[in-house]
């Protein structure tokens, strides 16, 4: 049976690893946004729907953090967005990336996937997550905001596996959101990522920017409990994997801010996505100086001592602090217990 307790399933490193790595101030990760455009619109995005684009980074620019963040030992860059495969350079980021010794991941809606930009994709072995929230076509464009996204993911998915994808170092995942409208397809969907050895990466939506305005995805913490206890059962009986019921991530943990940060489109460092308070911009400090310096990453750091109420107390809190973002976000306080773990017992801001 494959532990996901001790090494983390599929995304992530082993914690002596990541001890080192918050010891030193050093990266494992680092996420970037090479710019925020995006041709999709869904309704639960982090990305506000009043972003501008203006005084996004430079091609030079990311690319000087993308030296940053290999002196700081970063083995993998993870391209968020926007959309990263519609962005004009991203085959030339992606060839510089690995020119600096680190691999890549990339997560797409699958829009940009023509069957030669799998091939050339495979070919470096670019990690891909791709997205997909349903079977049911017309939930996925919703979701999706965008006519015809069922259809683009499909075809996307498709490219991928013909180009190669899974394969043993050619990593494909499947990001999916939890929401109330798909809760009931969760685990076919799950068994039918598994069964083609793709990981499946669902996730607890962070309540921040587009997903404040649409209430009607909202899955309560208990419901959200039933979902991955579910999904424990499967993976244990099925596929041989046990892992620790928790959230946000179904299956896996959050252990980021230990070894990981964002740099935004505009340049600011960010713990993550979740917890939008920069610490800084590349344009006028070095990224080590930045991660060095931040009160905020060194109390997310020091999570046995500073995280607050339950989720401090909670017997999972060796390798779970619940979610940052849905704290910072729901509370103002990025220290507060997760208002969205079921193990909180409030439930609430």
């Amino acid at each position: 049976m494959q532990n996901c307790i001790d090494g983390l399933c599929d995304f992530e490193f082993d914690r002596a690893a990541i001890d080192r790595a918050a010891k030193g101030n050093r990266l494992l990760t680092m996420e970037i946004e090479f710019s925020l455009r995006c041709n999709f619109n869904c309704p639960y995005c982090y990305v506000p729907e009043e972003s501008y684009y203006e005084g996004e980074l430079t091609v030079a620019e990311i690319q000087d953090v993308l030296r940053q963040a290999s002196d700081l030992g970063a083995r993998r860059i993870i391209i968020l967005g926007g959309e990263p495969s519609i962005y004009p350079s991203i085959r030339e980021m992606i060839d510089f990336i690995q020119d600096q010794g680190m691999g890549v991941e990339m997560f797409t809606n699958g829009s940009g996937m023509t069957a030669e930009f799998a091939h050339w994709l495979f070919a470096r072995r670019v990690r891909v997550v791709a997205k997909m929230n349903s079977f049911d076509a017309a939930l996925q464009d919703r979701l999706s905001g965008q006519p015809g996204a069922s259809r683009i993911i499909a075809t996307a998915l498709d490219r991928l596996k013909r180009a190669g994808y899974p394969s043993e170092d050619a990593f494909l995942a499947v990001s999916t959101i939890i929401c109330r409208q798909n809760l009931d397809e969760l685990p076919r969907l799950w068994c039918w990522l598994r069964d083609q050895g793709i990981a499946p990466y669902f996730e607890m939506i962070t309540p921040q920017a587009n997903a404040l305005n649409n209430p009607w995805l909202d899955v309560d913490p208990e419901t959200a409990r039933r979902l991955f206890e579910k999904l424990a059962v499967i993976d244990a009986d099925r596929y041989g994997r046990s892992w620790d019921v928790q959230p946000p991530l179904v299956g896996n943990r959050c252990l980021r801010h230990q070894f990981s940060c964002l740099v935004t489109s505009t340049g600011n460092v960010l713990p993550c996505v979740g917890v939008t308070l920069s610490q800084g911009n590349v344009r006028d400090q070095s990224l080590k100086t930045i991660i060095a310096d931040s009160q905020v990453i060194k109390d997310l750091k020091n999570r046995h001592d500073t995280i607050k109420g339950s989720c401090g107390a909670c017997d999972h809190a060796d390798g779970c602090y619940g979610c940052r973002g849905a704290a910072y976000q729901l509370t103002g306080d990025y220290l507060a217990s997760d208002p969205l773990c079921w193990r909180n017992g409030t439930h609430s801001p």
